[in-house]
C-alpha cells in the first residue's frame, strides 16, 4: 500500500476545515493510519521546505506554514498519491476545481488550505520528517 503525507495548513485550520478536509480523503477510500496536531518550527518548515530553498517563495512558504497550528496526516490506499492530489485539486485554488479541497476551501496560491506528498519519494522523505513508525498504524 502506497502512503502519502497531508497537511492541513493554518488558513484551514483557523477555519475549522478540519474533519470535512479527512471526510474527503476517507469517502475516497484511503485510510488514515497517522494523525496529529502540531505547532511547527521554523527549523523543521525548513526542512520540510527544503527543496524550495533559493526560489522566491521560498521565505514565505516558511513564514506561513510555521505562522499557527497544522494536522499533519497520513494516508494510505493504493495510488495514494495520485487519489490525494486529485482530491486536493490544483494548487492555485482560482484554477481547481469546485468539488476539490482547494477550490472549495483555498483562499489563494499562498493558502491554498492542503499540501500533499508529490511522489513516493518525496512521501516517504515527509512521512519520515513529521512522523516516527510507531505513530503510524498498520
Amino acid at each position: 500500500m502506497e502512503k502519502t503525507l497531508i497537511l492541513i495548513k493554518p488558513d484551514a485550520v483557523e477555519r475549522g476545515f478540519n474533519g470535512e478536509i479527512i471526510a474527503r480523503f476517507e469517502r475516497e477510500g484511503l485510510k488514515l493510519v497517522a494523525l496529529k496536531m502540531i505547532h511547527l518550527s521554523k527549523e523543521m518548515a525548513s526542512k520540510h521546505y527544503a527543496v524550495h530553498k533559493g526560489k522566491s517563495f521560498y521565505d514565505g512558504l516558511v513564514e506561513y506554514i510555521s505562522s499557527a497550528p497544522i494536522v499533519a496526516m497520513v494516508f494510505e490506499g493504493d495510488k495514494a498519491i495520485d487519489s490525494a492530489r486529485k482530491i486536493m485539486g490544483a494548487t492555485d485554488p482560482a484554477k481547481a476545481e469546485k468539488g476539490t479541497i482547494r477550490g472549495d476551501f483555498g483562499l489563494d496560491i499562498g493558502r491554498n488550505s492542503v499540501h500533499g506528498s508529490d511522489g513516493p519519494q518525496t512521501a516517504e522523505t515527509e512521512i519520515k520528517l513529521f512522523f516516527g513508525g510507531f505513530e503510524i498504524l498498520d
